[in-house]
């Protein structure tokens, strides 16, 4: 089993009239699932799910897409919701309601005490890095449970959400030695490392520790950087409805194409050729340019691949 760790919570969208809003389960960390689990890959889910309208809603969701929720934790309040705007050409701005919210309340206390056998954890530091109690409980199961599985990160840093920027900075980088692949988009980068190359970024982070450093960029195509050097792949041409889930979306189709070849280890990862990275990268870009195609984050089964 691949576990994901992080939020699950609802994004209201805008409606197509313009005049109201539409729930929809989200949350990077549950989006990477939901995307997993349609892809055929056994996954698990550790979020506080609260009991409300809302999240009977994202378990519904969650369920519906395969994903085992036996490692969830019961949250006592209420769901997590993420207001979304769209900029013209369909990326996503978020504003988010967290005090007195599920991924308010995190503590290590609450984490399984074992997870299941399986080749990777992958968690997200959407809302970790600046909400300090889930930052504790997260980094807790980080550093707890990378002696034996591969780490996958997705720094995806909301500076919104935090007064101390410079903090989320200093998360962001002890964070991501702790990891074997981290990906990450451009603008992601743009913010932590303003006017900085994005080759030079990710070479800077492998030589931290992680052996695969991903850098996403839209329609521009995704920057690898591997055990054997640089591998640059151009983005596949599509018809955007908007861009919510897409960076999650090509996370769970690099995962999946990493798990069905059979490189989902720390040898594998290290034995990667660039050809072997071109093909997982091309797959993830095929996962997320399918989710571009439809509203929200909403990725593809296996069988529409």
């Amino acid at each position: 089993m691949i576990v994901v760790c992080g939020e699950a919570l609802v994004d209201l969208v805008p409606s197509d009239d313009g005049l109201g809003y539409r729930a929809r389960p989200g949350g990077s960390p549950a989006n990477v699932a939901v995307a997993l689990g349609r892809l055929g890959v056994h996954v698990g889910l550790v979020a506080r799910l609260s009991h409300d309208h809302f999240g009977q809603m994202i378990r519904d969701h969650l369920l519906r897409s395969l994903v085992d929720l036996d490692y969830a934790i019961d949250a006592p309040e209420r769901s997590t919701v993420a207001m979304v705007s769209l900029r013209p050409g369909g990326d996503a701005e978020y504003l988010f309601a967290i005090e007195g919210c599920a991924d308010g309340g995190w503590h290590p206390r609450q984490l399984p005490g074992a997870l299941p056998p399986g080749p990777a954890l992958h968690v997200s530091g959407s809302l970790a890095l600046a909400v300090p109690s889930m930052w504790v409980a997260l980094n807790a199961l980080v550093r707890r449970e990378r002696a034996d599985r591969v780490i996958c990160l997705d720094p995806n840093p909301r500076p919104a959400l935090s007064p101390n920027v410079d903090a989320l900075r200093e998360r962001l980088q002890g964070w991501v030695p702790t990891a074997d692949i981290v990906k990450a988009s451009a603008e992601d980068l743009a913010w932590a490392y303003p006017g900085e190359d994005p080759t030079g970024v990710a070479g800077r982070w492998r030589a931290a520790g992680p052996t695969l450093v991903v850098i996403t960029r839209g329609g521009d195509g995704v920057l690898a950087v591997g055990p054997n050097g640089v591998v640059d792949r151009p983005g596949p041409a599509v018809e955007v409805v908007d861009t919510v889930g897409a960076g999650d979306a090509f996370t769970a189709g690099l995962l999946a194409r990493l798990r069905d070849r059979g490189l989902l280890s720390r040898p594998g990862l290290r034995g990667l050729s660039n050809d072997d990275l071109a093909d997982v990268v091309d797959h993830g870009q095929r996962v997320a340019a399918f989710t571009c195609t439809r509203v929200g984050a909403d990725p593809p089964w296996w069988h529409q691949l």
